[in-house]
């Protein structure tokens, strides 16, 4: 039993014992033995490979996922976003309405533009340089001042007088002269408070509804009509700016005239002898003094901002 089996003829080999046999066996399955390990090698390495690809796969899976989130916000969430800043600037915009010449713009500005501003927007609508503009927001608009401090709304309409260059040298000569002549006729003669057509309206006082004067000082015109006032026969007057129609209406117990300020050629006044707080003034509505329109008892407060009004600043350009 040791190694093998002993032959039983002379033909028959012998067969190689059992240890040979088993080293035979174990030299054939040490290739086995050999591969296993690297098999198994292959496998942890396949293993690690799958693992590695799933580590390093899963911040880039979870990269496009965040981007995939973020272009799949849905477009009214965004756009509030964008919206919200826009409505933000929106409330501090005014929506303005312009008139000049029976034309009318439409025009947006920031509350914190001030009168200046919005004169410079008139010229590049219009053409008026600002110094020519005599523009009307509950009286003159101070150039100085913000759109929210004068207290200007939405669908505010602003009025604009005034006329181009070549309008202005044209009509402004004629103007120039007849200041010219009546400051020379007035230096020949009286006062014209002394003079009898006026001493008879003079000489029965101050109206009892006279509005308060402020002496030395200078005011826009209020947003009421002037009243308490006379005219040349006694009557009382009241003058009302009708800005947004240019016009001025000198209104009596018996009738309202209204007066297309371009139609008016000059304005005249004089303080009044013994109470300068007050001013005499005329219109001219024709082309001599028989057309002059007299009124008595002006605040002196006003009379700066009536002129200004009717006959525009660049009169004196």
């Amino acid at each position: 039993m040791g190694g093998g089996r002993e032959p039983t003829g002379a033909g028959e080999q012998a067969l190689p014992p059992f240890g040979p046999i088993w080293d035979l066996l174990s030299v054939s399955l040490s290739p086995l033995e050999v591969e296993a390990p690297g098999m198994e090698t292959e496998s942890q390495k396949l293993q690690l490979s799958c693992g590695d690809a799933g580590e390093s796969n899963s911040p880039s899976a979870e990269k496009p996922l965040e981007a995939d989130e973020l272009q799949g916000e849905p477009p009214d969430s965004q756009a509030s976003v964008s919206n919200g800043g826009d409505s933000e600037t929106e409330k501090e915009l005014v929506e303005l309405k312009i008139i000049w010449n029976k034309n009318k713009y439409d025009v947006k500005l920031p509350l914190s533009s001030t009168g200046e501003d919005l004169k410079q927007k008139i010229h590049s609508l219009t053409g008026l340089p600002p110094a020519m503009q005599k523009v009307m927001f509950k009286g003159l608009l101070p150039e100085d001042k913000t759109l929210r401090e004068i207290k200007v709304t939405n669908g505010a309409k602003i009025m604009v007088v005034g006329s181009t260059i070549n309008d202005v040298l044209a009509v402004n000569t004629p103007k120039e002269a007849a200041q010219t002549e009546v400051k020379a006729e007035e230096s020949k003669k009286e006062p014209l408070c002394r003079q009898k057509q006026h001493r008879k309206v003079l000489d029965k006082g101050k109206p009892d509804d006279v509005m308060p004067s402020v002496k030395g000082a200078q005011e826009r015109l209020p947003t009421v009509p002037l009243s308490g006032m006379y005219n040349k026969s006694g009557g009382k007057v009241r003058l009302t700016f009708k800005l947004e129609q240019d016009q001025l209406w000198i209104g009596t117990k018996e009738r309202t005239e209204k007066l297309p300020m371009g139609s008016i050629k000059n304005v005249v006044s004089e303080p009044i002898e013994g109470h300068e707080d007050y001013n005499m003034m005329a219109f001219q509505l024709g082309p001599t003094e028989a057309s002059y329109y007299w009124v008595y008892w002006v605040p002196t407060q006003y009379v700066d901002a009536i002129k200004d009004t009717v006959l525009g600043k660049w009169q004196y350009f």
